[in-house]
């Protein structure tokens, strides 16, 4: 059975609420992490916080609850658990056996220096290493990174004139976005081209996120990189900034950020760097907002920005013909993953939609229904005047030729058997069907079969059962 994985992208507090109590508190010795930390906080959390910075007594939570009407009481709760999730805010013990609310010490001070100033600068500004003779503009930061973060995805999609470093392609390999088999290049899998179907905000949160879960590893300060992060998300765009001072590990970090597009420098040993708008948007509200309004206009700038948005270029006929007019070459590679290439001019390629093509991709763990997806999502307007924007010939085929290779579907499961009578097997049975975790049975056989996860459970019932007969 070829395992479906579900591309998840989680938000910033999703991420930071997974973290250890000691790593959280760390992050909120940085100004940075606790502004960027509050920028992305709910409205209604955000002025509970506002209303305690300058508070030094705990307050009752029964005041704390008098702040919001009554038919409010679920935005309330759900602010009492962000709070508390993010470790800004504890509960305390106040006289009288009352409970009260009191905001996380280290957080309240390090984001007062943020709102009020003061404390250490975020970063050093390359304006003390004298003026850059070879300065970049915004136009050209954004066209540079562009470049680099299209490099990867165009390797990600086999094209030949693509190559990134070995750590990068480890790391993709590690994320589930490629598999690399022995003496074989890494190829795209189901989670990889569900990847590439994300707008480029979310990619890039996506991928960062699977750096931090390996940064330890590799044995670099989650702790650092992760302020640096937030550091940088306060950069401003075209304005070059100082290496000096910066750790070992930080130095690596920012060759890996290089890579990706998110920093300019000019060499590997260049004193000075230019953060690019990916990186300043990187932990913006495009990263961590659930409103779909609000997430849709971040990253259509996103997209924009990086050149990497092409809708509404593809025209499906019922003879199996694609017609893509688009110049991009990650475009082309796109829909060469599914489907055979004919001819290509300059400005449209035609493709044919063939059985060995679907099932190719398939086999590398693509699905009938993300190849429907795709073309669906980036249909000609043409197309999108037409119900459905599909023809329906194309869809069925396409799934069909998926359940050519689907015939057989195999899950894990633990088998029970040899029961000496039909009533030891009918309580067993039963057993397993009160725990939800009954796969199949056989009456006739006295045959059954439990999931892994419910066996240990089972097997202590039936445990019991022969002890007490």
């Amino acid at each position: 059975m070829r395992l479906r994985v579900q591309l998840q992208c989680k938000n910033l507090h999703e991420y930071l609420r997974e973290l250890s109590p000691e790593i959280l508190d760390r992050l909120y010795n940085h100004p940075a992490t606790c502004l960027a930390v509050y920028r992305e906080l709910p409205c209604l959390a955000k002025n509970y916080v506002m209303r305690m910075l300058f508070l030094d007594q705990p307050l009752p939570q029964a005041a704390v609850a008098l702040w919001v009407k009554l038919d409010s009481q679920k935005d309330h709760d759900e602010c009492v658990s962000v709070l508390a999730g993010l470790r800004l805010w504890h509960s305390q013990q106040l006289q009288g056996g009352l409970q009260g609310y009191i905001l996380n010490p280290v957080f309240k001070e390090n984001l007062r220096i943020a709102l009020l100033g003061g404390g250490r600068a975020w970063a050093d500004e390359g304006s003390t290493l004298g003026p850059d003779r070879h300065a970049r503009d915004i136009e050209s930061l954004d066209r540079y990174a562009m470049e680099r973060w299209e490099v990867i995805l165009h390797f990600m999609v086999g094209s030949p004139c693509a190559a990134v470093s070995q750590d990068l392609a480890q790391l993709l390999v590690q994320a589930g976005l490629m598999k690399s088999e022995a003496g074989e290049a890494p190829y795209i899998t189901s989670a990889g081209f569900q990847f590439l179907l994300l707008d480029t905000a979310s990619q890039l949160w996506y991928f960062t996120l699977q750096y931090l879960k390996s940064a330890q590893s590799r044995g670099m300060d989650l702790v650092e990189i992760l302020s640096f992060l937030f550091q940088l998300s306060f950069s401003t765009l075209g304005r070059d900034y100082s290496v000096e001072g910066m750790s070992e590990s930080l130095l690596t970090f920012l060759q890996h950020l290089r890579e990706f597009g998110l920093v300019f420098q000019r060499k590997r040993k260049s004193r000075r760097y230019y953060p690019t708008r990916l990186a300043i948007t990187l932990a913006a509200g495009v990263t961590t907002s659930s409103s779909p309004s609000s997430s849709s206009s971040s990253s259509s700038n996103l997209t924009s920005t990086t050149g990497t948005g092409d809708a509404g270029f593809i025209v499906v006929e019922t003879n199996y013909r694609i017609y893509a007019y688009t110049n991009s070459e990650l475009q082309i590679a796109l829909v060469a993953l599914f489907s055979e290439m004919l001819y290509r001019f300059p400005n449209v390629v035609v493709a044919q939609v063939t059985r060995e093509s679907v099932q190719q991709a398939i086999a590398n763990g693509i699905t009938a229904q993300q190849i429907i997806h795709f073309l669906r999502t980036r249909a000609h307007p043409v197309m999108l005047k037409q119900t459905p924007v599909l023809p329906p010939t194309i869809t069925d085929q396409i799934r069909l030729w998926e359940l050519e290779r689907d015939r057989l579907q195999f899950t894990e499961g633990v088998l029970y058997n040899q029961f000496l009578s039909q009533a030891d097997f009918e309580v067993l049975r039963d057993r397993a069907q009160g725990l939800g975790c009954l796969v199949w049975q056989d009456v006739a056989h006295r045959v059954m079969v439990v999931t892994p996860q419910g066996h240990s459970e089972v097997k202590r019932f039936w445990k019991r059962q022969k002890s007490n007969p």
